[in-house]
């Protein structure tokens, strides 16, 4: 980069809706939304509004896998967000979520229905509402409740960090690729001494710690994100490797993968979901 690259922030920044390269047209630093559209209305209580973007598949996954236990109450209507052309933006979609991301959740079992928000946050609230995938004892609650603010915590540095600079970012530059690389590199570390003494990241216990890791780090490891395996020596990180590819092969993680993906082969995709006679259509 030479000296006349160097960017000088002005003194008061102001908003350019040329910047941003790929993301540009969706991309603004207000809240609200910016149409009105309402949202569509299945027949079950769980209406899903995402995408099968890593914190979309979180929920979908667990939603999956609380069908699995045999547990009716998690039937599920989902539909796809198109968040490139801005359909997290439209007025039905910002009263479930004022952030406007993906994923958002309303449970109409309730009176009022109940908006829940942030993937995270989800998770929470449908483990401890079906009773599953949350351990009972307060140092395994505790351990899982850690891990699961632990990827809440990182993600963004692989997603909005590595991940943008690496991959969508309009030009590649060093520095910012360096210091998101090493960090990706160092969660990755902890993730791998950890799982060496476990097999889970609660220990022998599936929990929503894992459904909500696995979508962003597990797919790192197995090669889905970034096309960036070889770039991370990804191999080196054989039990994040085992861990993962153990979910992988999951079948609630099978279907909760396709669930709002409209992208990639066919057979992978799975636009909106409303019962479990969709997967084999």
């Amino acid at each position: 980069m030479s000296k006349s690259d160097v960017y000088e922030p002005p003194t008061v920044w102001q908003w350019d809706s040329q910047n941003g390269g790929r993301f540009s047209n969706i991309n603004r630093p207000i809240s609200g939304a910016t149409h009105e559209k309402e949202l569509p209305v299945g027949e079950h209580p769980l209406q899903l509004h995402s995408l099968a973007t890593p914190n979309g598949v979180k929920v979908t996954v667990m939603l999956e896998e609380l069908l699995e236990l045999g547990i009716s109450d998690a039937e599920y209507d989902a539909y796809p967000v198109n968040i490139s052309e801005g359909e997290q933006f439209g007025s039905g979609f910002v009263e479930i979520n004022p952030n406007s991301k993906i994923p958002a959740l309303l449970d109409r079992s309730a009176n009022p229905p109940i908006r829940v928000f942030e993937s995270g946050a989800i998770l929470l609230y449908l483990a401890e509402k079906f009773d599953a995938f949350y351990p009972k004892t307060p140092a395994d609650r505790a351990a899982c409740q850690s891990w699961l603010m632990w990827h809440m915590g990182s993600a963004p540095f692989l997603g909005g960090g590595f991940g943008h600079f690496y991959a969508y970012a309009p030009e590649k530059y060093r520095y910012p690729i360096d210091r998101y690389t090493m960090e990706v590199k160092r969660q990755l570390d902890v993730l791998d001494k950890h799982l060496a003494d476990n097999t889970y990241l609660c220990g022998d216990e599936y929990t929503i710690a894992d459904i909500g890791t696995y979508p962003w780090y597990g797919a790192l490891v197995q090669g889905y994100l970034y096309d960036a395996a070889e770039f991370l020596d990804v191999a080196s990180y054989t039990h994040v490797r085992r861990w993962a590819d153990q979910i992988a092969e999951r079948p609630a993680v099978r279907r909760g993968r396709r669930v709002n993906r409209v992208w990639g082969d066919e057979d992978k995709q799975l636009a909106e979901r409303h019962s479990a006679a969709d997967f084999e259509k």
